[in-house]
């Protein structure tokens, strides 16, 4: 049971306070409700382009690393298509450093020309690393447009395109932080050796003064229902072909989600899952395979990839797929094989709220998604999915007009 004290401060600004007093630790966290979709089609990356923009100094602290590396501490930050974090792990008594270092980032984060460029350079390559001379690095930018064709979701976090970044605006750039990167649109945690008490007076007086800005609308266009299959053929300088398939599935908040990430560790959690025995042990057509979901805040996919062997045709494995898909969809799942799941699903939640920053996270996560108390709840969701769920969720989702697919072929290994 992870327990915590919520309160409100004047300015909107949500937060959480998680006693841990057998750490000498302290975590404070910061989230905003602010992601990829929140961009405009013109002008996207810009969420991930803050998450380095954050560490480019403030007002009051032109370097934001060292006075924190001096108190002991470390900091990092991550960035989805939902949702931006930022996290500082210190020793607790040196807490008050990074209430420094935050508020003044988020009251005063060093927006102007120099900054811009620094870190538009270091986005733009992370881009070319990654994405454009990476193998395989540019599949998210086809799979979402192909899925996609309305919802912002049609984009991934690091932007649809690499001219967006490297032509952003200062005055964008600057607007983007306005509107989203404020107190009404924040949730702070705080986890680990610290009282209520304590953080309720730093938090009121490193973030009670800040102007609360509006909360951000989030008006996202609904995703129509896609009513024919998708098909797309790439050919790359790749070492081996390479088949993707997605389906539209459910929210995070719906049913649904906890069914099909259940299916998806049926189909490939560990080497006795059925997609490894089956295509990868006995029948031999890839050389890895993975089914998962996305886990999106709005509708979001159910995916299944894998590289083929030489000789294998996409036909060959689409269709050997297929048929995994149609068993699972027909055939009740046995009760130990869906046992066997939920025990590993279970000892992976466990093992990770033993970890501080784990708890703080999730305690963040599951406030923006409605009530921090299903840190506590949340793992009932999964072990309740039952065999009869799992054919009904299935028949529902797996249909060929419902999926998108692509054929990514190497030049020098086409089938």
């Amino acid at each position: 049971m992870v327990l915590f004290e919520k309160f409100t401060l004047a300015n909107g600004m949500r937060v959480i306070v998680h006693e841990d007093h057998y750490t000498p630790m302290a975590v404070l966290n910061i989230l905003y409700d602010v992601g990829a979709r929140d961009e405009q089609e013109d002008k996207t990356g810009f969420a991930h382009l803050f998450e380095h923009l954050m560490f480019g100094g403030s007002k009051n602290a032109p370097n934001f690393d060292e006075p924190l590396q001096r108190a002991g501490g470390e900091s990092n930050a991550f960035t989805s298509n939902d949702i931006t974090n930022y996290y500082d792990i210190l020793p607790s008594y040196n807490i008050e450093t990074a209430f420094w270092l935050e508020s003044d980032r988020m009251s005063a984060l060093n927006i102007n020309s120099a900054s811009l460029e620094v870190q538009r350079k270091v986005v733009s390559e992370e881009f070319k690393e990654h994405y454009l001379n990476q193998p395989y690095g540019d599949v998210w930018h086809k799979l979402s447009s192909l899925a996609f064709k309305v919802h912002p979701y049609k984009w991934p976090t690091i932007g649809l395109d690499l001219s967006h970044i490297e032509q952003a605006k200062l005055q964008d750039v600057s607007n983007f932080f306005q509107n989203y990167y404020n107190p009404a649109n924040a949730i702070l945690v705080l986890g680990g050796n610290i009282t209520v008490p304590q953080a309720k007076e730093l938090t009121e007086k490193w973030f009670g003064k800040i102007p609360a800005g509006k909360k951000a609308e989030k008006n996202f266009p609904k995703e129509p229902a896609q009513k024919e299959k998708r098909k797309l053929e790439v050919q790359a300088e790749v070492p081996l072909n390479a088949f993707f398939k997605t389906w539209h599935m459910g929210t995070r908040d719906s049913r649904n989600f906890y069914v099909m990430d259940i299916v998806s560790d049926i189909l490939s959690e560990g080497s006795s899952s059925r997609l490894y025995q089956s295509l990868v042990k006995t029948k031999k057509l890839f050389s890895d395979i993975d089914a998962s979901v996305t886990g999106s805040f709005d509708e979001g996919l159910f995916m299944v990839e894998g590289r083929l062997l030489d000789n294998v045709t996409m036909e060959q494995a689409e269709a050997a797929i297929q048929e995994e898909l149609e068993a699972i969809k027909s055939t009740p799942v046995q009760a130990y094989e869906l046992q066997k799941v939920k025990n590993k699903v279970e000892s992976t939640h466990t093992f990770a709220e033993v970890n501080l920053l784990s708890r703080v996270t999730h305690l963040a996560y599951f406030e923006l998604l409605g009530d921090a108390n299903r840190i506590n709840s949340e793992i009932n969701n999964f072990l309740s999915v039952t065999e009869e769920e799992i054919m009904q969720e299935s028949k529902k989702i797996l249909t060929e007009d419902n999926s998108s697919v692509i054929y990514y072929y190497s030049k020098n290994k086409q089938s």
